[in-house]
């Protein structure tokens, strides 16, 4: 096999099934907000065996639906869904020219060196170690604005506020990383004992908010997050 042939599907992971409901939080003519649940694709991976997903789940009642933008597997909050093609192009674009304001929040272990700041570090995949990113010089621009909202001492972590104003793959738990204070949970860029700290990745998308697509006037979503309270 060269390197140009994608895998068989029997040599891609088959994710364990998510029994988590995706909530609807708004119901528009021309899009939904919804929760997504952490342990959930945006879309259908590509193993046959991964069809499940925010997509697939959302079609049985709204065929039309298509995704704007997407969470990771691991990462749970809110997402707007397209419910025509008008919609889906005019919010796309807002995403595209960062139009939109999005907030998250995030366990991490530690805390970082400043209470808040600004991590500047350009991203690229790390084609070595697919499906992970890295920092490099030549990858592309990713700027993540962050707060620490508070810190459990006995437990010595932090809850961090995180505003994307790019939108790169594994931006903000690589961003945290490189800050020394990785998501709990995180399977890629935590060591094995902060990975443990966590049954899953502790990153949840909170707020969002753009431009309605066909009065523009601002909407804006929250789904509250899951943890803290109880660590």
């Amino acid at each position: 096999m060269n390197n140009n042939t994608p895998p068989a599907a029997d040599q891609l992971t088959v994710l364990p099934k998510c029994h988590d409901p995706v909530r609807i939080l708004r119901c528009d003519k021309d899009f939904l907000l919804i929760e997504k649940p952490a342990g959930l694709l945006s879309v259908p991976g590509r193993n046959p065996a991964n069809h499940d997903c925010v997509a697939s789940r959302l079609q049985l009642e709204y065929p039309t639906v298509s995704i704007v933008h997407r969470l990771d597997f691991d990462t749970s909050g809110i997402m707007v869904v397209a419910l025509n093609k008008p919609a889906h192009a005019k919010i796309a674009r807002q995403f595209q020219e960062r139009q939109t304001f999005k907030l998250y929040y995030a366990v991490v272990a530690g805390g970082p060196p400043e209470q808040s700041g600004v991590i500047n570090l350009p991203i690229a995949p790390d084609a070595e170690n697919r499906p992970k990113c890295k920092i490099d010089p030549e990858g592309k621009p990713s700027v993540t604005h962050y707060k620490v909202l508070a810190f459990d001492e006995a437990l010595n972590r932090s809850l961090v506020a995180l505003e994307p104003k790019t939108g790169r793959s594994h931006q903000l738990r690589l961003h945290m990383a490189h800050l020394g204070c990785p998501i709990l949970g995180c399977e890629f860029y935590a060591p094995e004992a902060t990975r443990a700290l966590a049954d899953r990745l502790l990153l949840h998308a909170s707020e969002l908010r753009f431009t309605h697509p066909h009065d523009d006037s601002e909407v804006s979503g929250v789904a509250e997050r899951p943890f803290w309270r109880s660590i």
